[in-house]
């Protein structure tokens, strides 16, 4: 069942970097359970910006153990929703929020002595910082050691709050800083993280054999490299978690489908809140959700890139080619749950339900 929206004040904004502020929101006493989290779960806000309703979803960036709200809004150059939080958004100013959801976390267990390595880029840290505080915190005796990548030290998002927690867990929590645009005396801290950087972390700081889990979030091209190397270094896939921030543009293969299916019709029914839309498109030229709501459907959405499950639905009937899936994890895509902005029909009929 979709999530629903709720009208909450903006409570605070601090700007963490030049291009990256802070905003936490006032969660009323009443909705208090509602919105519980767990560290590394996202956000989804909508918010009206030049007369259009733009929905994005941003990790949170503190921990459930602080009873705080609060996420990092980095500003991308012709981003709606970063642009208008960054230079327009103000105290008091009521955004549209759903609940917390995601998966981008593992249960905290104080009993147990875990080792954790985090890999982070630019606003990538933030729901990293939310895990590692968490953790750090409840787990007394886990230790958790961060690769974080940025261009240069001004632009390093929750600086503070990192060190911070450096200073008050310094026998069980290292950071490694390495920036791409300003030199650092050390050679393996210069430049992005790629295979011969993981080669020699794996060998001087860690021992692959001795880490329990494994986090990295940020542009796909990072995540599929730590990913794949600790693959084949026989690490358990069950034991690496994963959160993208920004995937790869899938055009070219889009056109193939619908070259590859052009002339054919598929007839599409949606079934949301109760009521059922019927459309026909052509085969293969659209993805799901937006050919639904350009038939006038108000479905939920949020990054329409494969990773937040905000648009997930169950596919009752007919075929689909899902272009990307960084959301849904296998049992669900066994029972038959499909994203849709990724879901392109490849069937003459395609039911699908919102509500299951």
């Amino acid at each position: 069942m979709a999530k629903d929206f709720y009208s909450v004040p903006v409570k605070e904004i601090y700007r963490s970097t030049n291009d990256c502020v802070i905003v936490s929101f006032d969660i009323p006493n009443e909705l208090e359970q509602t919105f519980s989290f767990k560290q590394g779960q996202y956000i989804n806000l909508k918010a009206t910006v030049k007369g259009e309703e733009v929905i994005r979803s941003y990790s949170l960036c503190s921990s459930p153990l602080d009873k705080q709200w609060s996420v990092g809004i980095k500003k991308i150059e012709g981003g709606r929703f970063s642009t208008y939080a960054n230079d327009i958004l103000k105290v008091g100013d009521q955004l549209e929020i759903m609940p917390p959801d995601g998966s981008f976390y593992i249960d905290v267990d104080p009993n147990k002595k875990r080792n954790y390595v985090a890999f982070g880029a630019g606003s990538g840290i933030t729901p990293i910082v939310s895990i590692i505080k968490t953790h750090l915190e409840k787990e007394p005796h886990s230790t958790f050691k961060l690769f974080y990548v940025n261009k240069n030290s001004s632009s390093i998002i929750l600086k503070e709050e990192l060190e911070s927690l450096k200073n008050i867990y310094m026998d069980r929590f290292e950071i490694f800083y390495f920036l791409t645009r300003e030199h650092r005396n050390v050679k393996l801290f210069n430049g992005r993280i790629d295979e011969e950087k993981l080669d020699i972390i794996f060998k001087s700081i860690c021992d692959v054999n001795n880490v329990d889990h494994y986090f990295s979030c940020g542009p796909e091209a990072m995540i599929l490299l730590v990913e794949n190397f600790l693959l084949e270094k026989g690490v358990p896939k069950t034991n690496i978690h994963f959160e993208l921030f920004g995937t790869v543009d899938r055009t070219e293969e889009k056109k193939q489908i619908a070259k590859d299916l052009q002339g054919k019709q598929s007839t599409i029914t949606i079934l949301e809140g109760g009521k059922s839309l019927d459309f026909v498109m052509e085969t293969g030229s659209n993805n799901l959700l937006d050919q639904a709501m350009f038939s006038a459907a108000d479905l939920p959405y949020a990054c329409k890139g494969g990773v937040c499950c905000t648009c997930k639905a169950k596919l009752l009937e007919g075929e689909v080619n899902m272009l990307v899936n960084y959301g849904l994890e296998e049992d669900e895509v066994a029972d038959g749950y499909i994203l849709t902005c990724q879901a392109i029909p490849v069937s003459e009929k395609v039911v699908v339900d919102f509500d299951g």
